[in-house]
């Protein structure tokens, strides 16, 4: 690969939003196991390394290819992200056909079950942009489509187990995802709007889509402190529904602001996850 091609894979997979899909699946991973010498499973190391860049380059990949239009309205292109331009085209073509080829050889590597799982990864990453189904742009399937950063979690959890997450994962995963793609969507409801996008953002505007990441949040914390027995730690997952809150109640914070440190939120707290499911397979 030339230094053009990994200089723009490296742009367009946003590097700052690796941890939601090698991060998830890491934690998924550790949650599964029941020994800390699963690390070295070789089939741990090739899905840890698919997950953190391919992976992250075909969602945003096919993203940036199927959002040139709507994105010349978004600032955040020019200051947060990538804009991908005319002379990109066909080295992001060929990005994308590498990160595609990539995820088809995986499956070889995994079972039925696991075959699925990586499949419906596939399926979310695309369609959530690319038409003829374009999640993102379809209320209430623009937030659930998120699962997709689920999923790696799940998959981790199946190779490192067996066996598929109890329910209760998957529902505290999937309402931490939906806030999360509705609380980023809120800066952008004048730019989707512009572009001729109904989101939900768009749909209940900016105070009502606080008021849905407070019920969203609010589930997940009730779901990880019952599920750690409550423990003290767990008591760290109140962050979440106390970020909609603030902003409910202090108009004059800047959501825009706020936005860029749950990256770091998420890295913390996933790591502490990650940490204490590892202590717990260590025979002192």
């Amino acid at each position: 690969m030339t230094p053009r091609l990994l200089s723009l894979a490296w742009r367009v997979s946003r590097f700052r939003f690796w941890i939601y899909t090698g991060g998830t699946y890491v934690v998924g991973y550790a949650l599964g196991m029941d020994s800390w010498t699963a690390f070295f499973n070789p089939a741990y190391i090739l899905f840890l390394l698919y997950f953190f860049l391919p992976a992250n380059l075909l969602i945003y990949g096919v993203n940036d290819w199927w959002d040139q239009e709507t994105d010349r309205f978004n600032p955040k292109k020019d200051v947060k992200e990538y804009r991908i331009s005319e002379a990109d085209g066909r080295d992001l073509l060929l990005l994308l056909g590498l990160a595609g080829a990539v995820s088809l050889a995986l499956l070889a590597a995994l079972d039925t079950v696991g075959k699925a799982l990586l499949l419906s990864f596939l399926f979310l990453s695309y369609f959530y942009s690319a038409p003829p189904l374009r999640f993102k742009e379809v209320p209430v399937l623009d937030f659930s489509s998120n699962m997709l950063y689920v999923v790696p979690g799940i998959l981790g959890y199946y190779i490192a187990s067996g066996t598929l997450p109890p329910l209760a994962l998957v529902i505290a995963g999937y309402l931490h995802v939906a806030a999360m793609h509705l609380f980023s969507a809120i800066p952008d409801i004048s730019f989707d709007a512009a572009a001729g996008m109904t989101t939900t953002a768009v749909l209940l505007q900016e105070r009502r889509s606080l008021l849905l990441c407070l019920v969203f949040w609010s589930g997940l914390a009730v779901l990880v402190i019952r599920l750690a027995d409550f423990n003290p730690v767990s008591l760290l997952v109140l962050v979440y529904p106390a970020v909609p809150l603030a902003l409910l109640l202090r108009e004059s914070l800047s959501i825009d602001r706020v936005y860029w440190y749950l990256p770091y939120v998420n890295t913390g707290l996933g790591g502490l996850v990650f940490l204490l499911a590892t202590l717990r397979t260590v025979a002192w």
